[in-house]
């Protein structure tokens, strides 16, 4: 797993045997799921079996500056029966599939001029031209950046991720909403690996 680090922050892979070395372009999407502990119940309102020493060891395997080049990283809690036979009102594909395709329109307007197309492509000159906030959304991520100890580089993700959102909400700048449901996205490295 910790070779996935350099090519998820470069877009390139190197392989090198005895004979050559190759670089290949390697712009994917990573989508990882994983238990909180052996058992899977740490955490959860069922009893985990694991001890301390276990957890520690099973979630050492995910390191943190791998898990610091993730954009999002959501908990997702154990359904419960009423939530299988219930009707949610949620947002239907058809629906956030054109969300979705404006919200890359707005993008491909915005970076026009750019090397670049999406949110997720921005260098960190370029969040800082593009994700500017109000004051009280600044005092929130210094606040959140302070508290939870982030690194630039997690710094620089919420902030695309918050720009992304406003983009979906088709909002023209960042407000205070987006930039909380973008931190929201970053909870786990701080929850289970900032110990």
């Amino acid at each position: 797993m910790e070779a996935l680090r350099q090519p998820l922050e470069d877009k390139l892979v190197t392989i090198a045997r005895a004979q050559a070395t190759c670089t290949y372009p390697a712009n994917f999407s990573l989508v990882a799921s994983c238990n909180p502990c052996p058992c899977g119940f740490f955490g959860s309102d069922l009893e985990c079996t694991c001890t301390p020493p276990q957890i520690q060891k099973y979630l050492g395997r995910i390191s943190g500056p791998l898990l610091d080049r993730m954009d999002l990283h959501v908990e997702v809690p154990r359904v419960i029966f009423e939530q299988l036979r219930t009707d949610n009102n949620s947002e239907s594909s058809t629906t956030l599939r054109e969300k979705v395709l404006l919200a890359r329109e707005i993008q491909l307007k915005r970076f026009a001029r750019h090397k670049f197309k999406l949110n997720s492509q921005m260098r960190p000159a370029d969040v800082k031209k593009f994700c500017r906030l109000d004051e009280a959304s600044e005092v929130l991520l210094k606040n959140a950046f302070d508290r939870l100890k982030m690194s630039a580089r997690a710094y620089d993700r919420i902030l695309k991720v918050a720009r992304t959102i406003a983009d979906l909400d088709n909002a023209a700048d960042i407000k205070i909403q987006h930039l909380a449901e973008a931190m929201q996205y970053r909870s786990l490295d701080r929850k289970y690996w900032n110990n």
